[in-house]
């Protein structure tokens, strides 16, 4: 791990001091609370009541549609279960980070921020708003229309994608759609087919993370892997953030928490322990 970097942290009410927060893990796209098996081994084995939420669309919520709407209730309800006096930390990666971010954005502007320790907000560095979202938003949508208009749109879209975030690499069949983000023909139970990513990246669609974690106001730590192409506006996160960190795990992808679990989880640690300081 490197790149560490913490600002003065503020304070804590003194009833609270030194507990040891409840956490919630929020998953990415395509995938399922299944993720975090080993992060939950983890943190409960230190302590730590933790739970795995799915969000709309996706697990146990396969059959319903993604909404940021339904979203936040899945959070609220996940914070609300441990009891009213009960600090939590959450934890999103990719998908669940953004919402998380969105959603603790909306809380502190309410001013309900009071049972919420911090936030771990995990491969989502790059602002929605920005065009590797946009174009990745094009993608998926010609991967569940299949429309002759809408592939020859992605071509341009997976040609700037391979250029830009991919390095200039080629990956197997050129510019060929399947490649580059896979279809639907690999959808199963808990890992829905590419309809999810239009109806989620329309959601997030205007919302803008960097503004998120400039109104937000618990600690958040962003968690990226060294091999992450969305790495794009970490440094533009960072300074937005509310007494903010930034780690970069080594040798990992995107999926921070399934290619290093170790690593990651020693980031989890530290971050625990930072969210538990007045």
């Amino acid at each position: 791990m490197n790149d560490l970097r913490l600002t003065p942290s503020g304070s804590v009410p003194a009833s609270r001091r030194g507990e040891a927060p409840a956490v919630v893990f929020v998953h990415g796209m395509r995938t399922s609370s299944e993720i975090w098996q080993s992060q939950l081994d983890h943190v409960r084995a230190r302590g730590h009541d933790a739970l795995a939420v799915d969000l709309p669309a996706h697990g146990a919520l396969r059959d319903e549609r993604f909404s940021m709407r339904r979203a936040y209730e899945v959070l609220d309800e996940a914070v609300a279960s441990f009891g009213p006096d009960r600090r939590v930390a959450v934890v999103g990666l990719s998908l669940g980070g953004y919402t998380t971010l969105a959603w603790t954005a909306r809380r502190s502007t309410l001013g309900q921020t009071g049972d919420l320790a911090g936030v771990v907000a995990v491969g989502c560095s790059s602002d929605p708003k920005g065009k590797p979202v946009a174009l990745y938003r094009t993608l998926a949508s010609a991967a569940v229309s299949g429309s002759a208009a809408a592939r020859r749109r992605s071509v341009a879209a997976a040609a700037w994608w391979r250029a830009a975030v991919l390095g200039g690499r080629s990956r197997p069949g050129g510019t060929d759609l399947q490649a580059l983000i896979g279809g639907a023909d690999d959808a199963g139970p808990f890992r829905p087919g590419w309809d999810v990513v239009t109806d989620a990246l329309s959601h997030l669609a205007g919302r803008s993370s960097v503004a998120n974690l400039r109104a937000t106001r618990v600690p958040v730590w962003l968690v990226n892997g060294a091999q992450d192409r969305l790495r794009l506006e970490e440094r533009r996160h960072l300074q937005a953030a509310y007494r903010g960190a930034l780690v970069v795990v080594p040798g990992a992808g995107h999926d921070v928490n399934s290619d290093a679990p170790e690593a990651f989880n020693r980031v989890l640690d530290r971050a625990l322990r930072a969210f538990q300081q007045p």
